[in-house]
């Protein structure tokens, strides 16, 4: 099995410390590719590239193919083949990137970075599973079913709304969490740094395991039902959450239906459903915390001073200050009130009335 890689073996998937939210999300699309992708989003060495890479080994063509950010249309989608068109007068398509990662990975680092045209192509092939070219003559279609992970650094832009909820399932991650996990993931690449091949025979076992796993789970995949109580728990979650459209009930339930595969179950429930809705979710949630209703009275919980008064006594009393604030005249405000470059309170200026004036006559030359 062939991987393309910069270093003669990679690092082991099963060898990834502390990511098992990304781990997850990764091995879902590896499963189910329609997903529609995977958005990583991260600081910097947070084995964001790592994992796309180390995913490829257990796919069954083992394809890792990087897309570099100044790529053209012509790059990934394919192109007329212009040698074939000189010599033999032939219309010969020639393939692009999309071919070349058929049945892999197809990775886009610093996706925030890439022409939004090139995003949107890519987040309508790998939710198709179809390469269709139309352009310089050339009428041709492939199937194109890639694992479409792309990363990125937050402090380096955001992408547009539009293309963020077309990405399938998304993972945030944060700083390592504790000086034990840092020690660990250290200790870990200084060991496969020091003797690669030996490291990956360590972790053989357990890497042939998982992949025999995901491939059961491909096989199987189109098998699994969902039962009406499952959809019902779907719907609930992105109603909840305010998501917009329905994108987040099909992304959720397939990926449910994925880790359902993954664990080796008939059908899905609702623990499949709980363990994937936040990768659905987190990008897609639009509702926030219910805004307080000007004019409520604080509640307890908020800490603030709260007497038991008649609510008829409660609405005098604002009548009266309404009356009070409307009948006291302005108190002044003192020299030094306001700050340096301040501009002063508008005044109110009475409207003048203009003598009228006499039309003007024009004397004859």
């Amino acid at each position: 099995m062939h991987t393309e890689s910069a270093e003669p073996v990679g690092f082991p998937f099963t060898a990834i410390e502390g990511q098992p939210q990304l781990q997850m999300a990764l091995l879902l699309a590896a499963i189910d590719p329609l997903l529609g992708g995977v958005l990583v989003e991260g600081p910097r060495g947070t084995a964001k590239s790592t994992s796309a890479r180390a995913l490829a080994s257990l796919l069954p063509a083992g394809r890792f193919v990087n897309l570099p950010l100044g790529a053209t249309e012509e790059q990934l989608v394919g192109s007329i083949d212009l040698e074939a068109a000189l010599q033999r007068s032939a219309v010969q398509f020639r393939a692009g990137l999309l071919a070349q990662a058929h049945q892999g990975i197809l990775y886009v680092d610093e996706v925030n970075l890439l022409a939004d045209g090139l995003v949107d192509l890519l987040l309508d092939v790998s939710a198709s599973g179809i390469n269709r070219v139309e352009r310089d003559g050339v009428s041709h279609q492939h199937d194109a079913r890639i694992t479409l992970i792309g990363t990125m650094n937050p402090e380096e832009g955001q992408l547009r709304p539009q293309l963020l909820d077309r990405f399938g399932l998304f993972v945030r991650l944060e700083n390592v969490p504790s000086t034990a996990m840092r020690k660990a993931i250290v200790k870990t690449r200084m060991a496969f740094d020091a003797d690669p091949r030996g490291f990956f025979a360590a972790h053989a076992n357990a890497q042939a395991a998982l992949a025999a796993r995901v491939a059961a789970a491909r096989g199987v995949l189109v098998a699994i039902q969902w039962p009406d109580a499952v959809h019902d728990q779907v719907a609930q979650l992105c109603q909840d959450a305010g998501v917009e459209g329905v994108r987040a009930d099909l992304v959720m339930l397939r990926a449910a239906r994925a880790h359902a595969a993954l664990q080796g179950r008939e059908q899905v429930t609702f623990v499949d459903v709980q363990a994937v809705a936040e990768l659905a979710l987190a990008h897609r949630r639009t509702q926030g915390a219910p805004q307080s209703q000007e004019g409520d009275e604080p509640s307890p919980e908020s800490g603030g001073a709260q007497t038991s008064q008649p609510s008829g006594q409660r609405a005098d009393q604002r009548a009266d200050q309404s009356t009070d604030a409307q009948q006291a005249p302005p108190s002044p405000q003192p020299a030094n009130a306001q700050t340096w470059g301040e501009m002063s309170a508008p005044q109110a200026v009475p409207i003048q009335t203009v003598k009228a004036l006499r039309p003007f006559s024009s004397k004859k030359a």
